[in-house]
């Protein structure tokens, strides 16, 4: 199974994100829209695994006090000259690090190992190509988002609200041709 610790976004936030969305969506038709049913923001992602058991019994050793995270602002990976990921930022306050950090210390006994290089909480919005934000050979920047961009440029900088997390998920995540559907698996309690 395909595994990721994360948080939830709030419904009001949610509304906002998706808003902006729909309103800048008509730009780059052609780019892979997410849809405000997953949105979240990732922690960790492990990938493929079979220690579902494992993983769940060692997040409950996690304990972290509830995360502020203020979502505002956009941009882009890599970088705007070069748009392939369109996002909004996070900004979370010294316990989400300390949250990333105790998630992945817990699971690294288990073989899952964080990314390397420092965290950069983002929601993702829109993706093009592959999807990573460094391009595959052959791929080029999406010119769908660069007019994204340049209406972002005329505006000022988005501010969607702010909220506390009071708890994170692992959930699973079921690919398809129809997108990704996101199930948690479990729940765990900030406090």
């Amino acid at each position: 199974m395909r595994l990721f610790v994360a948080l939830d976004i709030d419904a009001d936030i949610r509304d906002r994100i998706t808003a902006f969305r729909t309103q800048l969506r008509p730009l780059a038709p052609d780019v892979r829209w997410v849809g405000p049913e997953t949105f979240h923001t990732t922690l960790q992602f492990l990938g493929e695994t079979k220690k579902l058991d494992e993983i769940r019994h060692a997040l409950q050793g996690v304990g972290c006090a509830p995360v502020k995270l203020a979502f505002r602002g956009a941009g882009f990976f890599p970088t705007p000259k070069a748009p392939r990921v369109f996002w909004v930022g996070i900004e979370g306050d010294a316990h989400l690090q300390e949250l990333v950090t105790a998630i992945a210390q817990a699971l690294a006994p288990l073989g899952c190992t964080r990314d390397q290089g420092p965290f950069t909480p983002h929601l993702t919005l829109a993706r093009s190509g592959s999807g990573r934000p460094r391009p595959v050979r052959g791929e080029r920047p999406a010119s769908a988002l660069r007019r994204v961009r340049d209406e972002l440029a005329k505006s000022p900088s988005p501010d969607f609200g702010t909220m506390t997390a009071h708890e994170f998920f692992l959930y699973e995540s079921h690919l398809s041709s129809a997108g990704p559907r996101y199930e948690k698996r479990a729940a765990y309690a900030l406090r």
